[in-house]
């Protein structure tokens, strides 16, 4: 009998032999598929991680950067507030530059080694608005921020539903629109918004923003986008990923 779910019953005497599965790509952790549901909106417009130098704010175990190293990275640099987190396989490859223990709303360009070309961002507990000056200032002109933005962050404790999850499509799409707007009175130019293809812990539907350094407002409709993305919701950027891990994302 092969095994497939770790709920499956077997008998305390059973021999139990483990496998390796020849079609599960090993990602470092579920937020790689998150990043994947984006990467499959974008690059068909024109996104690309091949051969550039990466920002990964708030790697933790590096599903991100786990995503980015296998879309052709030259360099990913890891940076958390945490230490340790870090899958081994991304701490022992040469072209990860790990940066534990660091806060990244005051993070710099001098302490990464310089600016980077695309940036990506999955953080918690802290609005987006209070990290993007620091995201855009380690990111080099014409560079790529690739943000997750959470509207359970953004929106006020006040406005949180139950078990912190924000079930209103309004309070979301405002939530996206307050992040893209400050983003494009920093400078930015909006692309593209997707839904996450996966919920977040708590069942909270996430959102990944593609701004552009130096681009600037005005390229295309913010409230158009933000209301499709919303609209559309997880589905949209969900062709890319595993069925049996969308199924899975019922159940975290």
């Amino acid at each position: 009998m092969v095994a497939r779910k770790s709920a499956t019953a077997v008998e305390l005497d059973a021999p139990v032999l483990v496998a390796e599965d020849v079609d599960d790509p090993g990602w470092a952790s579920r937020g790689a598929h998150k990043l994947l549901g984006a990467l499959e909106a974008f690059e068909p417009e024109g996104f690309r991680v091949d051969g550039r130098r990466c920002l990964d704010a708030g790697a933790s175990t590096g599903g991100f950067t786990d995503v980015l190293l296998r879309r052709g990275a030259k360099e990913v640099v890891a940076v958390d507030v945490g230490y340790g987190q870090l899958v081994w396989k991304l701490q022992t490859d040469e072209r990860v530059k790990i940066h534990d223990r660091t806060n990244v709303r005051s993070l710099t360009p001098e302490e990464i080694g310089g600016q980077v070309e695309l940036v990506v961002a999955d953080l918690s507990f802290i609005s987006l608005k209070l990290v993007l000056p620091a995201l855009i200032a380690c990111a080099a002109e014409g560079a790529d921020i690739v943000p997750m933005i959470k509207p359970q962050f953004e929106v006020g404790k006040q406005r949180l539903g139950s078990g912190g999850v924000v079930r209103d499509p309004d309070l979301r799409a405002d939530a996206v629109l307050e992040v893209v707007r400050f983003a494009e009175n920093s400078g930015l130019g909006l692309r593209g918004v997707v839904a996450s293809p996966l919920p977040g812990p708590s069942g909270n539907v996430e959102y990944f923003a593609w701004l552009r350094v130096g681009e600037g407002a005005g390229a295309v409709d913010a409230d158009e986008l933000v209301a499709e993305a919303v609209r559309r919701g997880p589905q949209s950027a969900a062709k890319g990923v595993d069925n049996d891990v969308t199924k899975a994302s019922k159940q975290w």
